[in-house]
């Protein structure tokens, strides 16, 4: 029965490392869709190469950062309980994976191939498995502080903080030293609004990503025994909340609206095994409406050229995530009760403040060195043809 039972578990979790592997093609396809034609043939190539990279980052150095712990044994040592083990790194490297995945889409159409390549592989060794670690295995004590002084560690079951608000205030350092693209501000305000090049490709890096969700929240539990159909269907309501936000915010734009259901399963992340649907539907609902609101103000105001919107949609979907499992997981509200606000709010910080000094670091260090931008020449021309030498869409004879 034993055998058995390991051997389900890694069937299970197997299965969720693939449903967020297929996530990174939702990555690619809304990149795709969003980004103009000179610049897709870029989106799909980066995603596949950094999604090789974070493979070899995680498995030598990020895995062990986090876990302390690696797979340099004999192989027969590694098959203990059927290759739990194993299938637990690909499942999690796959979340370490969205890291450079989320950049991608804030630097797009701009930044030079191998030295994101190198940043890719910096974040997912080091800056990633650095909180991690303190979150998900209790590195450093401080999950333990927040118990002892608090009575709850901080909670975050499957990664609004971890993965989703690391990587989209990570983006917003990359993007800042970066610069905005060549001519879309001037000194009034937007000159080029750069429309997506495809909504097609869009929804359906939307539809890819949203169908995937349900592995990277669900299968979060680790175990056949952990599962429960209330992260299953706080998910679906997130998603549906997200979704009619940012119809209604959005004024019908396509864009928003299939953003929506991304922006309300960034936030429902962390709570997800805890909130009543009801407190997962008000969360998605703030969350697609967030994400409009402040996607406008950052692109339009603020003149922070985040091309896929990542900083609103990651960075602050997922600092709202982090904060509402404080909020709709107390018992008085409906939930399942074990968490406390301050906590919440303390631990979204801590996270907060990791991705910038991390993402500093990376990408400052990379600019000083080598440069992270393409030549103004090669941007024109777009990084299709100046880096892959090769159009997404062959010159018509």
């Amino acid at each position: 029965m034993q055998s058995i039972q390991s051997g389900i578990d890694v069937l299970f979790v197997l299965l969720g490392a693939i449903m967020v592997l297929a996530m990174h093609s939702g990555f690619a396809f809304l990149e795709v869709g969003t980004v103009r034609s000179k610049n897709q043939v870029n989106a799909l190539v980066k995603i596949i190469c950094d999604f090789a990279a974070s493979t070899i980052g995680y498995f030598f150095i990020g895995y062990g950062v986090a876990y302390g712990a690696g797979f340099f044994d004999a192989a027969p040592s590694l098959v203990e309980k059927n290759g739990y083990e194993l299938v637990k790194f690909f499942f999690l490297l796959t979340f370490a994976a969205a890291i450079p995945a989320i950049v991608s889409g804030g630097i797009a159409e701009r930044a030079r191939f191998y030295p994101q390549l190198v940043a890719t592989f910096l974040l997912v060794s080091l800056i990633y498995p650095f909180f991690e670690g303190i979150i998900w295995n209790g590195n450093f004590g401080i999950q333990g502080w927040f118990e002892s002084t608090f009575g709850a560690a901080f909670h975050d079951f499957a990664g609004s903080i971890v993965v989703h608000a690391i990587g989209g205030w990570i983006a917003l350092t990359a993007v800042l030293l970066l610069g905005p693209r060549q001519g879309r501000y001037g000194k009034d305000g937007l000159i080029a609004a750069h429309p997506p090049s495809s909504i097609p490709f869009l929804a359906l890096g939307a539809w890819i990503l949203t169908v995937g969700w349900f592995g990277f929240n669900v299968m979060s539990a680790q175990s056949i025994e952990g599962i429960s159909g209330l992260v299953a269907v706080n998910s679906l309501m997130a998603m549906a909340g997200g979704i009619l936000a940012a119809l209604f915010v959005g004024k019908n734009d396509p864009g928003f609206v299939h953003n929506g259901p991304l922006a309300g399963l960034v936030a429902v992340c962390a709570g997800s095994d805890l909130m009543h649907p009801l407190g997962a539907l008000a969360t998605g609902v703030v969350a697609g409406g967030l994400f409009v609101w402040t996607f406008t103000l950052t692109q339009n105001r603020w003149k922070i050229d985040d091309v896929l919107g990542v900083w609103p949609l990651h960075g602050l979907c997922g600092l709202w995530g982090g904060i509402a499992a404080g909020i709709f997981g107390l018992e008085a509200l409906g939930g399942m009760g074990g968490v406390h606000p301050l906590v919440q709010v303390l631990g979204s910080a801590l996270g907060v403040g990791v991705a910038l000094v991390g993402g500093t670091l990376v990408y400052g260090a990379i600019k000083v060195t080598v440069g992270l931008r393409l030549s103004e020449e090669d941007e024109f021309n777009g990084a299709d043809l100046s880096i892959h030498k090769i159009s997404a869409t062959p010159a018509k004879n």
